[in-house]
C-alpha cells in the first residue's frame, strides 16, 4: 500500500489536469477511484464517488492539520541555513538523525528541490523528513543558484548541488554521517540534478588544497518526481515525434541563450548534451526511481509545456537505457503500475539501509 504522503503527491497531480465542466477528465477517474479506496474519509458527501472539491477540500484539510500541529512535535533542522559558498542561496538546511545501532554513522537522504532552474525552495515536508528520520536516516535539504534570466546558467546548479554534497562529506565525522551511503532525489529541476549527479563522474579532486573539493560526489541512488533525462530540445522533439515542438520556457536561461541562437546552434547543443543526465549514464551507475503523475499519452504540438516537460516517456527511455546495462530504474505512474516499492521514499530508505 502507499503511504498517504505519496497518495497526496499523486492526487496534487491529478488536481492539476484538466477539469471539465461536469468533474474530472477520464484521465484521473483511476487515480481518484484509487485514492478514495485508500482514504474513504475524502469521500465528503459518502456518494461513493470522490470530486474535485472533495478531492481539494481534503488535500486542504490534511494541509490545514500539519500546520496545526505543535512546534515541539515537528522536526527541526539540527543544523538550518548553512552555507557552503558566498551567495545568499548556497546554503542548506540538515536533521541529524539517531542510529539506529549504537557507534554507527547514519546514512543520507538530499532532497533537490525543483522550479525550472528558476524558483523554489529547500523547504520540506516535516512528514518527510520524520519518514527518514524515524528510520535512523539524517536528511539534507538544498538550495542552489538560480538562473536568473541567465546570469547563473548550466553548470551552476549542477555544480552548486555536487559542492553542497562536498561539504557535507567534509563533516561527515562532525555529525555522524556514513559517506557510503548518500542518495539525493527531488522534483522537477532537482530530480535533474539529481540524476546528473548520480551518473556523472566524480568531481573529487584529490590533489586540491580545497579539503572540500577533495570529497567525493558520488551517490548510491536516485530518485526523481516528474524527472527529466534529458535537456536538450532536439531529444523532446525526436522522442515525442514532434520536430516543432516549442522551446521549454526554462531552457533559454539555463542556457544563457544568445540572440539568433537556437536549440541546433553548437554552443547550445554541446551544453544541452553536458547537462542531460542519460548521456553519462555508465554499467557502474546507481539505481533509480522515478515517479510521474501525468499518464503516458501522446504529446502534440498543442500539449503545454508543464505536461510534456513531466512527461513518463522521459522516465521510460532512460528506464530502456539503465536496463540495456542491466541497471535497476523503476518507473510508475498513473499507467505504469510497479510493486517493487511502496513509493520513491520507501525506495530510498531500503536503499539507504541496505
Amino acid at each position: 500500500m502507499k503511504t498517504l504522503t505519496s497518495n497526496l503527491i499523486l492526487l496534487t497531480g491529478a488536481l492539476a489536469l484538466p477539469i471539465s465542466g461536469h468533474g474530472q477528465t477520464s484521465e484521473t477517474d483511476e487515480r481518484f477511484a484509487r485514492f478514495l479506496k485508500r482514504f474513504p474519509e475524502a469521500d465528503l458527501n459518502k456518494d461513493g464517488i470522490l470530486d474535485v472539491p472533495e478531492a481539494r477540500a481534503y488535500q486542504q484539510k490534511r494541509k490545514a492539520a500539519a500546520a496545526d500541529k505543535p512546534e515541539a512535535q515537528r522536526a527541526k533542522p539540527t543544523h538550518a541555513d548553512v552555507s557552503y559558498g558566498d551567495h545568499e542561496l548556497q546554503a542548506f538546511d540538515l536533521w541529524l538523525a539517531e542510529p539506529q545501532t549504537e557507534g554507527t554513522a547514519t546514512p543520507l537522504c538530499i532532497y533537490i528541490h525543483g522550479g525550472g532552474f528558476r524558483g523554489g525552495d529547500k523547504k520540506v515536508s516535516g512528514a518527510i523528513v520524520e519518514r527518514f528520520l524515524n528510520q535512523g536516516i539524517s536528511f539534507a535539504s538544498f538550495n542552489y543558484r538560480l538562473t536568473n534570466g541567465g546570469e547563473f546558467p548550466y553548470p551552476v546548479p549542477m555544480h552548486d548541488s555536487a559542492r553542497a554534497l562536498q561539504f557535507i562529506r567534509s563533516k561527515a565525522e562532525d555529525w555522524n554521517l556514513d559517506t557510503e551511503k548518500i542518495a539525493c532525489y527531488g522534483g522537477s529541476a532537482g530530480a535533474g540534478i539529481s540524476l546528473w549527479l548520480a551518473f556523472n563522474d566524480d568531481r573529487a579532486d584529490p590533489e586540491s588544497t580545497d579539503p572540500i573539493a577533495r570529497q567525493s560526489t558520488r551517490i548510491i541512488a536516485a530518485g526523481t518526481m516528474g524527472g527529466q533525462s534529458t535537456y536538450d530540445m532536439r531529444i523532446y522533439r525526436e522522442w515525442f515525434g514532434v520536430p516543432d515542438l516549442p522551446y521549454h520556457d526554462a531552457l533559454p536561461d539555463l542556457y544563457a541563450l544568445q540572440e539568433g541562437e537556437t536549440a541546433d546552434s553548437p554552443r547550445v547543443v554541446a551544453l544541452a548534451e553536458d547537462a542531460s543526465a542519460i548521456n553519462h549514464l555508465t554499467k557502474d551507475d546507481p539505481p533509480v526511481y522515478m515517479t510521474y503523475n501525468r499518464p503516458n499519452t501522446p504529446v502534440t504540438i498543442e500539449t503545454d509545456q508543464g505536461t510534456w516537460v513531466h512527461h513518463p516517456l522521459l522516465g521510460l527511455k532512460l528506464q530502456e537505457a539503465m536496463h540495456a546495462l542491466e541497471l535497476e530504474c523503476t518507473v510508475t505512474g498513473p499507467d505504469l503500475e510497479d510493486d517493487s516499492y511502496e513509493d520513491i521514499f520507501d525506495f530510498l530508505i531500503k536503499k539507504l539501509s541496505g
